[in-house]
């Protein structure tokens, strides 16, 4: 089987090797090695090590619980989730199911100190069509080879298989839209739910996942899933009211909030967490608000923000994330005026490290409507004025 570059974490690889132990990354980050994806800021790693050589090794070890991983630790500016062989470095899955993959896509390792993949069910030969594009309609080809729904091990419980499968569609599904997507998850959804619920994922859990779909190709996809299994409501039921609120479709063509706010994704240019969580989360004041005159969701932006700020802090993300996605969200509306504001009105905004990423946030938010890009063009250049113009001690209160 083909290698990767050689163990792009050698820090916590010498130290295992070092002390005689393994290290294979598996599941998501053995297969973002393998499709050549940018790796996430979180690792899932399998080691001969027990729990006492991690905690020798490694200072301020944490314990997540069984069911996310044996041990974690925040080492090389990632956050490792750890899971310990029962029997010796080359037994494969931990006996325990709570620590089972729910998919055989997720059977994938990638051994550190070789670059080399291990394919203990055999998928090699559909991972590489898939990955390089040669399969013919990747999902359909997936479904019949039991890699998709098929392979859902029945032990691994309904939130598992709802959440990995989320996680896989959004990371693994080729841009540009491909046929049956609709059907995966519908059909994902369905086996899911005739299976036994295991215990439900915690915060940390949560904020794996949702990072995870937000740095991901296709978050659209997992989010749907998601909704459609029940999850969103469930768990996030600040994202499932958007579900329930209709735009006008004079400016908004894909339909309710909800859709809106997915079709942003598919305009980003860069994977990056606080833009998509801003995106994902831009109008989630919409169903607390009210009308006003012609503007019919009034104060929307305002009480986005302070909804953003509690379900992230729910999830656990840090105050700095938090932060800069409640800017965002806060001042979502701002740029389609910014060219008529006088700067009495805006200057803090504009001095905010964070304005590049809100006017990006208004060109996916543009992008998904029927308006066009015309505003988005001149908010640029009342920006690009206020850059050029804001040393200038007789420079006047507008941009033009």
């Amino acid at each position: 089987m083909e290698t990767s570059p050689a163990p792009a974490e050698p820090a916590v690889f010498e130290t295992l090797a070092g002390n005689g132990h393994s290290l294979k990354f598996h599941a998501f980050s053995a297969l973002d090695f393998y499709w050549r994806h940018s790796p996430l800021p979180f690792v899932w790693a399998q080691t001969s090590a027990d729990i006492t050589d991690l905690a020798r090794l490694f200072e301020n070890l944490r314990f997540p619980g069984a069911g996310l991983a044996d041990a974690s630790a925040d080492l090389d500016g990632k956050r490792w989730y750890f899971y310990c062989l029962d029997d010796g470095p080359d037994s494969g899955f931990s006996r325990n199911r709570e620590k089972q993959p729910a998919y055989k896509l997720l059977s994938f390792f990638r051994d550190a100190a070789t670059g080399r993949f291990w394919d203990p069910l055999g998928l090699y030969p559909l991972c590489r069509e898939l990955r390089d594009g040669k399969a013919g309609s990747g999902q359909d080809r997936a479904a019949e080879a039991g890699c998709w729904w098929e392979g859902i091990n029945p032990s691994s419980g309904r939130y598992r298989a709802v959440t990995e499968g989320a996680l896989i569609l959004a990371r693994y599904t080729r841009p540009g839209g491909q046929p049956g997507e609709s059907r995966t998850i519908r059909e994902i959804s369905r086996i899911a739910g005739s299976l036994a619920e295991d215990p439900p994922p915690g915060a940390e859990a949560q904020r794996l996942l949702l990072a995870g779909l937000m740095l991901s190709p296709r978050p659209e996809l997992g989010l749907e899933l998601l909704k459609e299994a029940g999850f969103v409501e469930q768990f996030w039921p600040e994202l499932a009211a958007m579900d329930s609120v209709d735009h006008s479709k004079e400016c908004h063509p894909e339909g309710n909030v909800w859709k809106h706010t997915l079709e942003t994704f598919r305009y980003r240019k860069k994977y990056d967490l606080t833009l998509s969580l801003g995106l994902l989360l831009h109008d989630v004041g919409k169903p607390l608000s009210g009308s006003s005159g012609q503007r019919r969701f009034d104060g929307h932006a305002e009480l986005g923000a302070r909804l953003a700020g509690k379900f992230l802090e729910r999830l656990g993300f840090s105050a700095g994330t938090a932060g800069a996605v409640c800017y965002l969200v806060k001042n979502h509306m701002l740029p389609a005026a910014l060219p008529r504001l006088p700067l009495s009105k805006t200057a803090e905004v504009l001095e905010s490290g964070l304005f590049p990423a809100l006017l990006e946030l208004y060109r996916c938010d543009e992008s998904s409507s029927f308006k066009g890009l015309d505003g988005y063009y001149e908010s640029s250049a009342a920006y690009q004025s206020y850059l050029r113009n804001r040393r200038n001690p007789y420079k006047k209160h507008y941009y033009t």
